[in-house]
């Protein structure tokens, strides 16, 4: 009796002290883990770094890259269009004025009545327009004739407020959010399709001549006077207001720069220089790149697998179309090699932009002790429980993100102002105010990137220059901008200055 009672001893020993080592060893192994999940973290960090002097470094690139897209085609990744823009709103314009937004799956027919500095917008209309997905992909004329005919419509619903003056035209501001080779200020050529759309037989044509065609199949007779992009209306929408407005940026699910050059300091201009003096310059900022940018492996492989690898680098890492998919990839990183959500992959985490920015910018404002929004968003995409501890390992990925990305932003607008000569103060010269007119849903919704922008602009320029410049938000840019350059560019315009 005694040795069952001593062996059943030792086995209960052995028990519990194999039990004890495979908690250790589990506590061990999920140490490990945890430890591979900070160091992760921590590279991360260090990748995306974006010290001042780096900033610099990437204002200045910035800069040398605007010199060589203005001195000639392809000259550099900067294309610097021009978009024979010379002569911006100034407030004095007056009567009604008609925009066409095509930029998407959407689009937008606009009138605005327009009652000079005292009244400025008196009254404006639109009306929205869901565009048939077989018309993204058939003919140009079905597509034209589609917008041409709701254009019709919307103009038959003219109230008494807009009236047109007898032996006038409507005139329209048309803004084509598509890659476009602009020849004038009214025309342009459709290099290529994005967002969906894929009409082969619209490329290489005129887009303001496919539409002239449709309005007049549909018998409305209306002059298209500005072909604009979105950028160079939300400028123009920004001046009209402010006139201290020298340049405008969009942050949303895109990016993009616009802003006033001197005619004079365009050598690829051909032709004689504008009374004004000045030129829009449309940047498409989206495609700088630069050794200076902080890559990191996760950037090099979203562009790797993205539609356009090796272009748009710097919207790829600044955009709303690409954050939270960067999120997602530093996620699924961790989930592989560090067990981040357990032993399984969450299935979702591999479905390509399934973290939007808006659910990362909704996390990372999360200020509740237990971070209830960030673990309630993850619960709704992945389908996955966390813990607080991951939580806050979440919130500092969306800090280094929305952080790199911001800081970049401002030190792309702070090469502009560095290639307008307006980054320090000149001695003995009066400062001149210089604004910057933005737009997007990134900027607008995402609060600690916006901020964190305007603070690191600062940061760049120092206390006296920044005291001279100014970050605004001008809204509707893609509409009401391209109204605003309808009317500074109207027909009509030497007529009512004679009168």
């Amino acid at each position: 009796m005694g040795k069952v009672a001593v062996g059943a001893t030792v086995v209960c020993a052995a028990a519990v002290f194999a039990a004890t080592v495979y908690v250790v060893r589990r506590r061990m192994k999920s140490c490990g883990k945890w430890g591979r999940v900070i160091e992760i973290l921590k590279v991360f960090e260090e990748d995306c770094a974006t010290p001042i002097g780096k900033l610099r470094q990437v204002a200045d690139a910035m800069t040398v890259e605007m010199h060589a897209g203005l001195a000639s085609e392809g000259g550099s990744k900067l294309k610097m269009l021009i978009s024979y823009v010379d002569n911006l709103p100034s407030g004095d314009e007056q009567g009604f004025f008609y925009a066409l937004d095509l930029g998407g799956t959407n689009f937008r027919v606009m009138r605005v009545l327009l009652g000079g500095k005292q009244d400025r917008v008196v009254k404006q209309e639109f009306e929205e327009v869901s565009i048939p997905p077989p018309l993204m992909t058939g003919a140009s004329d079905e597509l034209f004739n589609f917008i041409a005919e709701a254009l019709a419509r919307f103009v038959a619903t003219e109230g008494e407020d807009f009236h047109l003056p007898a032996g006038r035209q409507r005139e329209l501001g048309f803004t084509f959010s598509f890659p476009v080779k602009q020849t004038s200020l009214c025309s342009g050529t459709l290099i290529s399709w994005t967002k969906g759309f894929s009409i082969e037989d619209a490329l290489g044509q005129d887009v303001v001549g496919e539409l002239i065609k449709a309005m007049e199949r549909v018998g409305l007779d209306m002059n298209v006077t500005a072909l604009v992009n979105d950028t160079v209306g939300t400028l123009a929408g920004g001046r009209y207001y402010n006139s201290d407005v020298v340049a405008a940026v969009i942050l949303g699910t895109g990016t993009n720069a616009a802003y006033v050059e001197r005619a004079n300091a365009i050598p690829k201009w051909q032709g004689l220089l504008p009374k004004s003096g000045e030129m829009v310059i449309n940047m498409e900022w989206g495609n700088f790149r630069s050794s200076h940018l902080p890559l990191t492996e996760y950037d090099h492989l979203l562009d790797f697998d993205s539609l356009n690898p090796g272009e748009q680098i710097l919207e790829k890492i600044i955009s709303g179309m690409y954050l939270g998919e960067i999120l997602r990839r530093v996620l699924l990183k961790m989930a592989e090699e560090a067990a981040f959500f357990g032993d399984s992959i969450p299935p979702k985490l591999k479905v390509p932009f399934i973290i939007r920015t808006p659910t990362m910018s909704a996390m990372h404002s999360d200020t509740s002790p237990d971070l209830k929004v960030v673990g309630s968003k993850l619960k709704d995409i992945l389908e996955v429980p966390t813990t607080l501890k991951m939580r806050k390992v979440v919130i500092s990925l969306c800090n280094i993100i929305a952080t790199r990305g911001a800081r970049l932003s401002a030190a792309g607008i702070y090469g502009i102002l560095k290639k307008l000569g307006r980054d320090a103060p000149k001695d003995g010269e009066t400062t001149q105010k210089s604004v910057i007119a933005m737009d997007g849903g990134l900027f607008e919704h995402y609060t600690q990137f916006s901020e964190c922008m305007e603070s690191s602009l600062k940061e760049l320029l120092g206390d006296e220059a920044s005291e001279s410049v100014e970050v605004i938000h001008s809204n509707d840019g893609s509409g009401v901008g391209a109204a605003l350059l309808a009317a500074s560019h109207s027909q009509y315009l030497e007529d009512s200055e004679t009168s």
